[in-house]
């Protein structure tokens, strides 16, 4: 049966006479005064001194070389030939020698970085279709008005992929050396993967579906950007599961600098070498730097009018060979090469405008 109701009336939904339903539970209300405040504040206020001389004390600890290569060994020859447009087909390779004095111990990481060069305005950062690099082949071929004028090529053929950010992605390529001696010298071995985020590699950017195609066949009926020499399914000759939207250099350069003046992860140190098992060796090294120029006729004069439009993004500071041809003698290439040991930075990741790391 139903509960009956015994009241009746005004009063009838009163709630009980009750410590809990009248609120008269025992509560604390603290009071706040200088005495209890003060000690809280002091407390915090060590635990943050604390974490700022060790964050100190680790920066002091970072060993690091920087080789601005613009100027360095012969890499001037490469800047003249860069002015004679006839040559656009052809590669140049430069080399810089420098000597490490101390030996970089454990893991230790190889960055480029570039100056003034803006990846975060608004139209460049807008570049870009997210559904072409996550692998839908919709967008593959049919890539967004974003990508404009970077969607197409000349003769109508979409690109793929798109844009202005892969367009002008930095493709300068370096091989680290050491020299024993005068007359015998080895190459230092870099791992050219695990330098990306985890949600880059496995959710932002994906392969289009294969079907037991090729990749080659899958990307038949598409493009390369403008200034690419290789097409995106053959970045990587030594390691096939590197290639296409996942290649680690196509996705760490996708994803955009906040600042002018910036560093992007090019390699970690393999370790698995008996010489380098406990990082750098301290000795003399050399990097050989190769410049790959643009192989288009013509294309260079699109580009830099886009780079243009914004003042603040010069064209005479794209990334190394990316750059149109250069005028009035200004300097094309700001390539910066890093030696680096020690901090724990590239956004929650141990890397860091070329450097090696420990």
């Amino acid at each position: 049966m139903g509960k009956t109701k015994n009241k009746s009336g005004p009063l009838a939904r009163r709630p009980d006479n009750s410590a809990f339903k009248q609120q008269r539970l025992p509560a604390w209300s603290p009071m706040l005064t200088a005495n209890t405040v003060l000690p809280f504040f002091y407390l915090l206020a060590v635990i943050c001194m604390l974490l700022g001389v060790w964050l100190l004390l680790l920066v002091q600890s970072t060993q690091e070389i920087k080789l601005d290569y613009t100027d360095l060994g012969n890499c001037n020859e490469c800047f003249d030939l860069r002015r004679n447009v006839s040559n656009a087909a052809q590669t140049c390779s430069c080399r810089v020698e420098f000597s490490i004095d101390k030996s970089l111990k454990g893991d230790v990481f190889f960055y480029y970085g570039l100056k003034n060069f803006h990846q975060n305005l608004r139209r460049y950062m807008d570049s870009r279709d997210d559904g072409q690099t996550l692998g839908r082949i919709k967008n593959l071929k049919n890539p967004s008005t974003y990508c404009a004028p970077f969607d197409k090529d000349n003769d109508g053929v979409p690109i793929a992929p798109c844009g202005a950010i892969a367009n002008s992605m930095f493709n300068d390529s370096f091989t680290l050396n050491y020299h024993l001696s005068s007359s015998r010298s080895v190459p230092v071995p870099l791992l050219r993967t695990g330098l990306t985020w985890y949600t880059d590699k496995n959710i932002k950017f994906r392969n289009p579906r294969t079907d037991n195609l090729t990749l080659a066949e899958v990307f038949e009926g598409t493009r390369p950007p403008l200034y690419w020499q290789k097409p995106v399914y053959s970045l990587d000759p030594h390691d096939p599961n590197n290639n296409g939207f996942i290649n680690e250099d196509l996705i760490v350069w996708m994803r955009e600098a906040a600042f002018p003046n910036f560093k992007k992860l090019y390699g970690i140190l393999n370790r698995a070498d008996p010489i380098f098992e406990k990082g750098l060796p301290k000795g003399n090294y050399s990097i050989d730097i190769s410049y790959t120029l643009p192989g288009q006729e013509g294309s260079g004069a699109d580009h830099a009018d886009l780079v243009r439009r914004p003042e603040p993004f010069p064209a005479d500071c794209l990334p190394g060979n990316q750059q149109p041809d250069p005028a009035g003698g200004r300097r094309p290439h700001r390539g910066l090469v890093e030696v680096r040991k020690g901090w724990e930075e590239h956004e929650g990741m141990k890397h860091g405008g070329v450097k090696t790391e420990d």
